[in-house]
């Protein structure tokens, strides 16, 4: 398993964050539908996990992956729901979470961001991993609603929290928890890779997603079905697990940071050990953490 375990954290990566939506051939992907629990679902193709409600007040949707899916997107919601999509909840900012909203919104749904994630929307702005460059979203694709700390949806039978997690993944992080059907939706708070992307210039920080990952143990139980945002259907136990280890990597950080190490020492060092192996991109991934620290 650890001979792989670089090859599969690249690919995850870039999995979480292209370097070009266009890079993708998106005539090959195909939606897949998971049933979780009562009337909630996820689909998966490219980008972010998916999460689906329905029922007789309508189809909601948390993240809507890339614009050229959204007519896969929409067929897969076809065959779960006769109603139309009328609310699509953003987690974040980031394009591979958010570039269908402007043909859902055009189609009528109303979008559903925290503030700071709009606010990044209507800019132009750069996702830290890739230097991607995303642009700013025209009218139809910004959230028409938008929170600070939470909001509460009742729709199709469930209590719906949607939840702030400070300075995580980005500035701008949403969890949104279905509680009667006990479901999960991360956002990239949590993702099945060995060292989830923090965008630390923008917003994220390792405490936050410390953090986070703690917040949203506390509010499930054993029997919570996660969707990560991205990878498979997860368990709480597996976010504490993702908790513990990236308490055990700050505590190596901040030791080294009480040291007066170089970042390059740092490296050298291998804080992420036993969870990852040094390529670039967890390089990439030390560095940025350990200037918290500094």
């Amino acid at each position: 398993m650890r001979r792989t375990t670089s090859t599969v954290v690249l690919l995850a990566l870039l999995l979480a964050v292209p370097a070009t939506g266009s890079a993708q051939n998106f005539d090959e992907i195909q939606i897949t539908t998971t049933p979780l629990a009562g009337s909630i679902y996820m689909l998966q193709g490219s980008g972010g996990n998916i999460g689906v409600s329905v029922g007789t007040d309508g189809v909601l949707m948390v993240d809507d992956q890339f614009a050229p899916l959204t007519a896969k997107i929409q067929a897969a919601v076809a065959a779960l729901s006769r109603g139309p999509v009328r609310f699509v909840i953003n987690t974040h900012w980031h394009y591979d979470h958010t570039d269908g909203n402007t043909n859902f919104g055009r189609a009528g749904a109303i979008l559903v961001a925290h503030e700071n994630a709009r606010t990044r929307m209507t800019r132009t702005d750069t996702i830290s991993l890739s230097n991607r460059v995303q642009e700013a979203y025209g009218p139809d694709g910004l959230p028409k609603i938008t929170f600070y700390q939470s909001m509460r949806f009742h729709y199709n039978g469930n209590v719906i929290d949607v939840i702030h997690l400070r300075n995580a993944h980005t500035d701008g992080d949403a969890a949104v928890y279905f509680r009667d059907t006990n479901v999960l939706h991360t956002g990239d708070t949590f993702t099945r890779t060995a060292l989830s992307f923090i965008d630390t210039p923008n917003g994220g920080s390792l405490d936050g997603m410390i953090e986070a990952a703690w917040t949203m143990a506390g509010l499930i139980d054993d029997q919570t079905r996660i969707i990560p945002g991205h990878g498979p259907i997860s368990t709480r136990a597996d976010l504490l697990a993702h908790h513990a280890k990236l308490v055990v990597i700050r505590d190596r950080l901040r030791a080294h940071a009480a040291r007066g190490d170089t970042p390059d020492q740092v490296v050298a060092a291998n804080p992420v050990r036993d969870y990852a192996e040094m390529n670039a991109g967890n390089e990439r991934w030390v560095r940025a953490a350990y200037g918290e620290y500094r």
